[in-house]
């Protein structure tokens, strides 16, 4: 994977997503449920960040770990927030944090990635 290119599709698809949330959501789901929609697209958009930071800092291979780690947990994180806002099966509550750990888990990955030159 390459992780500059990972992160600026979601980075895309995270703008793009903001924009229906603001322009296409704001009026049709309920407050507290576009606040879960707007957590998922911020989370979003800071990983894609951080995709292009692996992509800056880890040499070629070495962030092969963090940038999948970053883009399963916004896939499950992300995603599963969306659902959910979205009227989704409300045991998907029950999987979003699997995301965020995978994105704890990108986050270690990129600190020893980085560490070990």
């Amino acid at each position: 994977m390459n992780p500059a290119v990972a992160g600026a599709v979601l980075g895309g698809l995270g703008v793009a997503l903001g924009a229906f949330g603001a322009h296409g959501l704001a009026e049709r789901i309920a407050p507290d449920r576009l606040a879960i929609y707007e957590t998922g697209v911020r989370y979003q958009l800071v990983h894609a960040l951080a995709l292009l930071a692996v992509a800056a800092l880890c040499r070629e291979g070495s962030g092969n770990r963090p940038a999948w780690l970053f883009v399963a947990g916004v896939v499950v994180f992300s995603g599963t927030l969306y659902a959910l806002a979205l009227g989704g099966p409300r045991w998907l509550g029950a999987v979003t944090p699997l995301g965020g750990l995978a994105l704890i888990g990108g986050w270690i990955a990129l600190a020893l990635a980085v560490r070990a030159g």
